[in-house]
C-alpha cells in the first residue's frame, strides 16, 4: 500500500498528484454513498413512519426531501471532491457556480413541491366538503403559477447574489417593469384579484340567485375576469369581477324563510263593524295554509280614498316559485272573503262638491 501511494504522489499533474486524485475520487465516492443510503435508507422509513401518523406536516417534509433529485446529490459530493485539490481558478468558480445552482435548485424544488401539496390538499378538501367548483379550480391554479412564478424568481435571485451579482438594479428593474405592467393591465389586474376574494369571502357561489343593482338571475360561473348570470329573461349577464365587489349583492340562495308585508285598502263608508273584522279574516285565510306563519294584520291608517290595513306573515321556503304560488293563493281567498262579506276595496276617486 505504501509502494502505491508512493508512487502515486510522484505523478502529477493540474498541480496535484495523482494520489490526492485519488483522495478525491474517494471522498467523491464517499459523500455519493452517504447521500444514497440518506435518500434510500432512511428517507423511506421517515417516510413508512410518516404514513401511521395522524398530520400531514411530516408528510409534506419528507415528500420535499423526496423530491430533491440526484444532480443535487452529485453536484454536492463534486464540491466536497473538489475542496481536496488545488484547481485552477477558472475550474474552482464553475465546480463554485454549479453547486450554488444545484443547491438553490434543489432547495427551490422541494418548495415547490410543498406548494403544490397544499394546494392539492386543498382541492381535495373542498371536494370533500362538496365545495369544488370551477372557480375553486381556477382560483388554486392561478395561485400555484404565481406562487412557483414568485419562488423561481427567488431563488434565481439568491444564486445571482451568492455568486457576487449585484441584484439591487435587477430588482430595481423588476420593480419599475412591474409597475408598467400593473397600469397596463389594471382593469384586468382588478378584476382577477376581486375573483380571489369573491372566492375567498364566497358572498355567492355558482348556482346562487343574485340581485346585482336593477339586474339579477342565478349564477353559472365565477371566471377570473367576469361572472355569468343567467336572468329570469333567459340570456346571459356578463358582469365584471370588480363590479360585483364594489356594488350591493342581495343572495337569495341563503333566503331561509321570506318575511312579506302587503296593504289593501277598502273604501270610505265602510262599517266600522266590517273594519274590525277584516283583521281576524285576514288572520284566519293565511293561517290555514301550509308553509305560512303568520305575523299580524292592522288597520294602519287612513288614505286619499282608502281605509288601509297592513298585514306581516312569513313563507318558510326560499323559492320564489313558491312565495308567488302562496300570495296567489292569499290574494284569492281574501278576494272572495271581502265579497262574501260585501267589502268594496278601494281604488283611486275623486268626489267634486260645487257651491251655487
Amino acid at each position: 500500500m505504501n509502494f502505491i501511494v508512493s508512487q502515486l504522489s510522484v505523478i502529477s499533474f493540474w498541480n496535484n498528484t495523482a494520489w490526492e486524485y485519488a483522495q478525491a475520487g474517494a471522498v467523491f465516492v464517499g459523500v455519493i454513498i452517504v447521500l444514497y443510503i440518506f435518500k434510500s435508507i432512511i428517507v423511506a422509513r421517515l417516510r413508512r413512519m410518516t404514513e401511521r401518523s395522524k398530520t400531514d406536516a411530516d408528510d409534506v417534509l419528507i415528500g420535499a426531501l423526496q423530491s430533491i433529485g440526484w444532480p443535487f446529490y452529485l453536484m454536492v459530493a463534486l464540491w466536497f471532491a473538489a475542496k481536496t485539490v488545488a484547481l485552477a481558478p477558472a475550474a474552482d468558480k464553475a465546480i463554485h457556480v454549479l453547486f450554488v445552482i444545484a443547491v438553490t435548485y434543489g432547495m427551490m424544488r422541494a418548495v415547490v413541491h410543498m406548494v403544490d401539496y397544499g394546494m392539492t390538499r386543498y382541492i381535495n378538501r373542498n371536494k370533500e366538503e362538496g365545495e369544488s367548483d370551477e372557480h375553486t379550480r381556477a382560483v388554486v391554479r392561478n395561485a400555484r403559477m404565481v406562487a412557483k412564478t414568485v419562488v423561481w424568481i427567488v431563488g434565481l435571485l439568491l444564486v445571482l447574489s451568492n455568486l457576487n451579482v449585484d441584484v439591487s438594479s435587477l430588482v430595481a428593474s423588476l420593480g419599475i417593469g412591474g409597475i408598467a405592467v400593473a397600469l397596463a393591465l389594471q382593469n384586468v389586474l382588478s378584476d382577477m384579484f376581486s375573483s380571489f376574494f369573491i372566492y375567498l369571502d364566497k358572498p355567492f357561489k355558482v348556482g346562487d340567485f343574485i340581485v346585482v343593482g336593477e339586474n339579477s338571475g342565478t349564477v353559472q360561473r365565477i371566471g377570473l375576469k367576469t361572472t355569468r348570470v343567467k336572468t329570469l329573461q333567459g340570456e346571459e349577464l356578463v358582469i365584471s369581477n370588480k363590479e360585483l365587489t364594489t356594488e350591493r349583492v342581495q343572495n337569495f340562495k341563503k333566503l331561509e324563510r321570506r318575511r312579506v308585508l302587503f296593504s289593501l285598502g277598502v273604501e270610505y263608508g265602510t262599517s266600522a263593524a266590517k273594519l274590525e273584522k277584516i283583521p281576524a279574516l285576514i288572520k284566519e285565510i293565511i293561517g290555514a295554509i301550509e308553509g305560512i306563519e303568520f305575523g299580524r294584520c292592522h288597520f294602519s291608517g287612513y288614505g286619499d280614498f282608502s281605509l288601509n290595513f297592513e298585514t306581516v306573515f312569513h313563507v318558510e321556503s326560499s323559492s320564489y316559485e313558491t312565495y308567488m304560488d302562496l300570495k296567489q293563493q292569499i290574494n284569492l281567498a281574501i278576494y272572495r272573503a271581502f265579497e262574501k262579506e260585501k267589502i268594496a276595496f278601494a281604488y283611486p276617486t275623486q268626489t267634486v262638491y260645487v257651491k251655487k
